[in-house]
């Protein structure tokens, strides 16, 4: 059977949606524009966006108001009927769906990986695949990890990771590509205290809430030419733990750059009690020795 693609004026809808979450959520206003006059462009289109965003993605990123950030949404949606970043604003963003959106790994494989490693970023998958913890996981032989290591250092806009012979593990990425930790954890506090004092919006995740209680704050905020979007975790492991409330998770965009991470307390070790960036805790302690 074949899938039929989602018409102009269902993109335009989906962005529109986008839009008012962003604005009801009191996020950047020229952020909120940018969605709108994306919806305005499809909507006006003499041609399907859909079809072209899978046959001739150059020609929709030069479109007015489209650009990288609303074309790879587009594909997104032609591809899979779905948005993370709608699901993200929904807080319905869940580990196994992300994982999935890398080659190599199918449903199964990507639920194996959530109950057995308690990971839920692509950083945090990136991180096992060089300190081997994924190769542990059944279904993971030489040639799927090489899949998966080269996709993920394309979706981390990294193509090639050294790795520190001292430790046997890659070194620190330089570059635009994601923020540093203390940004992160500026972004944490900011999150935690503003949640605290009942001064965020707060949503309705339809996971584990049956009533529909709007019970999850939802922070929007730019520091530093970065959108960032930061929730409390509302997976099955955050539950099963109950670290709803401890577990933080930061998306960010910037450019063409974006991906997610996860700030939790450290609960062993020299950073016992203390704030860390899941998957890059070594810069974490690095940052805490030299504050």
């Amino acid at each position: 059977m074949i899938k039929k693609l989602p018409n102009n004026h269902e993109i335009a809808q989906l962005l529109e949606h986008i839009a008012s979450l962003l604005e009801l959520q009191d996020a950047n206003t020229f952020r909120v524009q940018a969605y709108r006059s994306g919806a305005n462009q499809v909507r006006e289109a003499q041609v399907e966006i859909a079809e072209l965003a899978l046959s001739d993605k150059q020609t929709l990123l030069d479109m007015p108001h489209i650009g990288e950030r609303l074309t790879n949404l587009i594909i997104e949606y032609a591809k899979t009927g779905k948005s993370r970043i709608l699901q993200r604003l929904e807080g319905e963003v869940h580990p196994d769906e992300l994982f999935e959106s890398v080659p190599g790994i199918g449903p199964e494989l990507a639920d194996r990986i959530v109950e057995e490693l308690d990971i839920k970023t692509l950083e945090e998958l990136e991180q096992a695949v060089y300190d081997g913890r994924l190769a542990k996981v059944e279904g993971f032989g030489e040639k799927r990890l090489e899949t998966v290591r080269l996709s993920l250092a394309g979706k981390m806009r990294q193509p090639f990771r050294r790795m520190d012979p001292t430790t046997s593990m890659p070194g620190h990425r330089t570059g635009p590509d994601r923020p540093s930790v203390e940004l992160l954890l500026r972004i944490d506090e900011e999150y935690r205290t503003k949640a605290k004092n009942k001064q965020l919006k707060r949503i309705a995740p339809r996971r584990f809430n049956p009533e529909n209680r709007a019970w999850l704050p939802i922070l929007h905020t730019d520091l530093e030419g970065w959108s960032f979007t930061a929730l409390f975790s509302n997976t099955v492991r955050a539950h099963e733990l109950q670290k709803v409330k401890d577990w933080v998770v930061i998306y960010y965009e910037k450019d063409q750059h974006e991906g997610q991470a996860t700030v939790v307390t450290e609960t062993r070790g020299k950073m016992e009690g203390k704030r860390v960036v899941r998957g890059r805790e070594q810069e974490s302690m690095e940052m805490e020795t030299i504050s």
